[in-house]
């Protein structure tokens, strides 16, 4: 599933390309993915300049003056900017075309999102959002606010959208991690310490995240890439069973809301 760095590469990647770019055409060849997709609303666009690109949480916001392009890309999509003659794919579902290339989503398994907003208007599903975990707004003073009545474990809290968007199952894993916090420790039971560690610790994860898929920018303009997703050096997620990388006990994974949860017995408290 693509989480916020994914994304957030997707962002750079794609504003490459289509920035400051006039939207010739837009092919919508699916009516519903998550939601039904506003084909009406979104052709007003036709003729639109791009102004921007920007993200909010894990969704992309294509800016032009006569409104906004959402898209969400839900568990499995990706996008790609390839010529408009590149033959179709199966879940090639939407096409936005800026002359002789185009911006293609495909998404297997129809889980994404694909929406319209007004000009100068917020949409709906931005509404409950909480702050983006790298700008100043994310602070420990606010985690902790947030962490202060709440009985559910911390890595359930920092996986909220309402107290922090972004944080998916695998960075809550890295970060809890590396800030030495067992995951199932309940939010009200983490020390302020702690928290203060957590909120710098996520910082620097989804930074180094960000970082290392920039080197998959190219990847955005080939036809047989998997834009959105790239390697990444994990401590915790998706090793289970096998020996801690820093103290060599044995990492245990449970399930917590029903995501898999890896974590040291020994280094996280």
């Amino acid at each position: 599933m693509p989480e916020l760095p994914e994304v957030e590469v997707s962002k750079l990647g794609i504003s490459l390309h289509l920035t400051n770019k006039i939207i010739t055409d837009l092919i919508v060849r699916t009516p519903k993915l998550r939601w039904d997709i506003p084909t009406g609303q979104l052709k007003l666009l036709i003729g639109q300049k791009i102004n921007a690109i920007s993200r909010r949480a894990k969704y992309l916001v294509i800016e032009t003056d006569r409104g906004d392009i959402i898209i969400h890309l839900g568990m499995s999509g990706s996008l790609r900017v390839i010529d408009s003659e590149v033959e179709l794919k199966k879940h090639d579902h939407f096409d936005l075309v800026v002359g002789d290339k185009v911006l293609r989503l495909n998404d297997p398994r129809r889980f994404g999102a694909l929406l319209f907003a007004e000009p100068g208007q917020q949409h709906s599903v931005f509404a409950k959002l909480g702050p983006e975990p790298l700008t100043d707004d994310f602070t420990a003073e606010h985690l902790v606010a947030m962490c202060l009545k709440r009985k559910a474990v911390i890595k359930q809290v920092i996986m909220d959208n309402p107290v922090v968007v972004g944080v998916g199952n695998i960075y809550a894993n890295e970060a809890l991690f590396l800030a030495q916090i067992d995951p199932r420790t309940p939010a009200n039971q983490v020390s302020v310490a702690q928290l203060t560690e957590l909120v710098s610790v996520i910082k620097i994860v989804l930074e180094a995240a960000i970082k290392q898929g920039g080197t998959t920018l190219k990847d955005f303009s080939q036809t047989d890439g998997k834009p959105g997703y790239f390697a990444q050096s994990l401590n915790v997620y998706g090793r289970g069973g096998l020996a801690c990388l820093h103290c060599q006990t044995i990492l245990e994974q449970v399930k917590i809301g029903q995501r898999a949860t890896v974590y040291c017995p020994k280094c996280q408290k």
